[in-house]
């Protein structure tokens, strides 16, 4: 019996239980509650998990297996309280053993079982890189201590440039925060995915991990606040955003700010309606992309 499995063993057997992982991967029918009217985004090809930690879906990811990395991450926000829980990152054995759990898994101190390495992500990938690993549903929008711990499984990151995930990026997410815990009156559904290169497109660790060209994010509230102040009417329902995420990338999507201090310069982040997101989606995948049912339009 390999380590992996041996561990996974010991800890379905703490808990009690054993679950098959078909509901976890390949399906997003148990955790539909994530996406608005239950209504995944559609266009994109990839490897749905739902995304279990501690025996409780905590959000789901549209996962790409060829690039060992997500294509998008979409999760209901939760007004934010305590400190960033310290990172304690996780794997998915379902990827690596279709039998195994379907709770994310904490990496253990030595080797990682050879299954686990070629079905995805794993920290050895990141180490002495020049990227961080930038989280598609971040810790920061969720209320729950657990519901944070969970963000940690590399499955739900990707090779981000530090001027992009300190910087403008960071500055997003917190804006979002923001406006949606003082804005938003109902249920807020966010999704955060990536686009890649058109060609020459880098990797990490002998490609082993895509890194992508620029990063986006939309939410879709239905139900808000009103009154809302002149600088926050086009917020509501809908905001996009795409950051880049190569600091000498075109400036065709999202201009460069020569302004920004020296460190962020060239990672900027540009607001857009929805429809403009789901245009540039478009041409890049050559496919049409639509991220919330009826673009947050529909009745609730």
């Amino acid at each position: 019996m390999s380590r992996l499995v041996s561990l996974v063993v010991v800890v379905l057997l703490s808990w009690g239980t054993w679950r098959p992982a078909a509901a976890d991967v390949g399906d997003f029918a148990p955790c539909l509650r994530f996406f608005y009217r239950s209504w995944p985004p559609k266009g994109l090809l990839g490897t749905p998990i739902c995304q279990r930690f501690l025996n409780q879906y905590r959000f789901a990811t549209l996962y790409s297996r060829a690039r060992r990395s997500p294509w998008f991450s979409g999760y209901l926000y939760t007004l934010p309280a305590g400190k960033r829980p310290a990172a304690s990152w996780k794997f998915e054995p379902q990827l690596a053993y279709p039998g195994a759990d379907g709770n994310m898994t904490p990496f253990p101190p030595g080797p990682v079982d050879q299954n686990v390495v070629e079905s995805q992500a794993v920290e050895h990938d990141y180490i002495n890189s020049t990227y961080s690993r930038g989280h598609m549903d971040p810790s920061l929008h969720h209320r729950s201590h657990d519901d944070r711990l969970a963000t940690f499984t590399l499955t739900n990151v990707v090779p981000q440039k530090a001027g992009s995930n300190d910087g403008p990026w960071q500055i997003l997410e917190q804006r979002v925060n923001k406006t949606l815990a003082a804005y938003c009156l109902g249920d807020a559904y966010i999704v955060t995915g990536v686009i890649p290169y058109q060609s020459e497109e880098p990797w990490l660790n002998n490609h082993r991990v895509a890194v992508p060209e620029y990063m986006w994010s939309a939410y879709c509230c239905p139900k808000f606040n009103s009154s809302l102040p002149e600088k926050l009417k086009d917020f509501f329902p809908t905001y996009a955003a795409i950051g880049r995420n190569d600091s000498n990338s075109t400036e065709e999507i999202v201009p460069v700010d020569p302004a920004a201090k020296k460190q962020f310069r060239g990672y900027d982040v540009r607001s857009m309606p929805l429809e403009t997101l789901e245009l540039v989606l478009k041409e890049r995948f050559s496919a049409v992309v639509s991220v919330f049912y009826e673009r947050c339009s529909g009745s609730d």
